[in-house]
């Protein structure tokens, strides 16, 4: 598309209708596109709206909904916006719609009210250099009580405008100013979100991070835009010419991500290679689309034991071959921690009590540790958390802050202040298993002269030994043990995890293990115990590995 080339709404109707039949109101939006100039669908429809008090009604959820909508579709923007209870942010967002969305055309359906929500069909027309591409969506609306006025009003989000905007973000329609990329794998297969669906996101990142320097040439499109720049594409207008960006996943242990994670809501899942940190997969199955695989931040439950455990080995106090006190219940600092179902372990080893996830086995040695900053430092130093990782797209760094009391119990255990996401756990797997912390890559660094984390200290060579052959016994006869029967080969280990969550009903499940040279955690939010959901996705994926 050459530079000349503008968008225009040019004599476009928006119409809005309930059931099929048209309002009667037909609007045509002034050839600026500025979204005022059209007709008064909505210009006195606040009129009818009286002051009242407590819910409303039925009767007013149907009338404002269908006022605001006749607005909106009759290109009103004003007229919408005041029946709104953020008029002056309702505004500017369906002025836009015409004049940075270019939408030329919207036929607005309303579905039938449940209670104060009020479902809608968009079906639309955007028009930019001279082309013009269908639109459709579904959203919804909600219609509350005034705070000042009384009246019924649109609750004001950005997603009423589209379902997928969240706050503070636009539609934009134009020239990008990243071209498309092609996204290949390790070995040159093509990576699209057609074929992997949860990867969206990540090449979507991965698009507006090294476009302008995978080569390729900007078509022209329609956009969600936050405050960092392009997020997602909606529509594609004109095709661009794509340059061709190598990253580091594998387009079959992707596909199995993609397969596993499908079989749970919430689930996220990470897969690395240990021996180079390169990340073979990230998959997502989460209703909002975010990369919670990545950027996800939640109490990792026992998979943090990997990391207590290699402090604690560290430090001297225990040892995989000795005796580790594994009784029904353990009180620190005031607050009493118990094991799953009370269970008790007499006489156990403190590999046997990793096996079994025995949480008082970890929290009875914190006496000795005398240091409450010994875990943080154990996860920074030779786990490499919490080193403002740059893998090649946004992500979460892990957290395990200083803590004290009974707080310092609880995050022995992953409990507590500290936040992990499967990449998190996926790599503290990978540590474990090689010794050495390799910060997780999507792309090379090559591509942008980016710094990588490099951790403080190398893993002991015996903490190492002990850590391996402590989650290979978990697999062979522990809590993974039903789980990892699955996945083929010889040389595998585990560590299962669950973490209570404030207000939920069920804990969320974690599970990482390892296979070969391929690490995996995941973790789906209130799917239960480790191996109840967040075990077999990690499965699926090892044996892809």
């Amino acid at each position: 598309m050459n530079g000349a080339a503008k968008g225009a709404v040019v004599g476009g109707v928006f119409l809005a209708m309930v059931g099929g039949t048209g309002y009667g109101v037909y609007a045509l939006v002034g050839d600026g596109g500025d979204g005022t100039g059209g007709g008064k669908a909505g210009g006195s429809a606040a009129a009818w709206a009286e002051k009242g008090s407590g819910p409303v009604t039925e009767k007013e959820t149907a009338a404002t909904a269908r006022a605001f909508l006749a607005a909106w579709a009759a290109g009103d923007a004003r007229a919408a916006a005041d029946l709104t209870n953020n008029a002056a942010a309702a505004q500017g967002a369906l002025g836009e719609f015409a004049s940075k969305a270019y939408v030329s055309r919207a036929v607005i359906t309303p579905g039938t009210p449940n209670g104060a929500t009020v479902p809608y069909r968009v079906e639309a027309e955007v028009t930019y250099g001279g082309v013009t591409k269908p639109l459709a969506y579904d959203s919804q609306l909600t219609v509350v009580r005034g705070l000042t006025s009384g009246k019924p009003l649109v609750d004001w989000q950005d997603s009423v405008l589209h379902p997928q905007l969240q706050k503070g973000e636009r539609l934009r329609a134009g020239a990008p100013a990243t071209p498309p990329v092609k996204a290949v794998d390790r070995n040159g297969e093509e990576l699209s979100a057609e074929k992997y669906p949860s990867l969206r996101p990540v090449l979507d990142e991965l698009r507006a991070a090294y476009g302008a320097k995978a080569g390729g040439k900007a078509g022209a499109e329609l956009w969600i835009e936050n405050a960092s720049g392009p997020k997602q594409t909606l529509l594609t207008l004109v095709e661009g010419e794509p340059g061709t960006l190598k990253t580091y996943l594998d387009a079959g242990v992707q596909a199995a991500a993609e397969r596993a994670v499908g079989a749970y809501p919430e689930a996220s899942v990470v897969a690395v290679q240990p021996s180079s940190g390169h990340v073979l997969a990230v998959a997502n199955h989460r209703a909002d689309g975010f990369n919670a695989a990545m950027r996800g931040a939640r109490a990792p439950g026992s998979t943090m034991k990997i990391v207590t455990a290699a402090m604690l080995i560290d430090r001297g106090l225990v040892a995989a071959d000795k005796p580790a006190e594994c009784t029904k219940d353990a009180v620190w600092g005031g607050r009493t921690f118990h094991n799953l179902k009370n269970f008790e372990a007499p006489g156990a080893t403190f590999a046997t009590s990793f096996a079994r996830s025995c949480n008082t086995a970890f929290i009875k040695p914190i006496d000795g540790v005398k240091d409450d900053a010994a875990l943080s430092k154990e996860a920074k130093e030779v786990f490499g958390i919490d080193l403002n990782w740059k893998t090649g797209i946004q992500s979460v760094d892990g957290k395990v802050p200083t803590a004290t009391g009974a707080e310092e119990a609880a995050g022995y255990i992953g409990q507590g202040r500290i936040t992990m996401n499967p990449l998190n756990v996926a790599s503290i797997t990978a540590t474990a298993r090689t010794g050495v912390f390799r910060q997780p890559l999507l792309v090379s660094p090559d591509l942008d002269g980016r710094t990588i984390a490099t951790a403080q200290r190398r893993m002991k060579s015996s903490v190492q030994q002990q850590l391996v052959s402590m989650m290979r016994l978990t697999a062979s006869s522990g809590t993974a043990r039903q789980t990892m029967a699955a996945v083929g080969g010889s040389d595998k280990g585990a560590k299962t995890g669950s973490a209570e969550v404030d207000g939920s009903g069920s804990p969320d499940s974690w599970f990482t293990g390892f296979s070969g040279d391929v690490a995996a955690a995941a973790m789906v939010e209130g799917g239960g115990h480790g191996a109840d959901a967040a075990g077999p996705i990690v499965a699926g994926v090892l044996n892809a590995g």
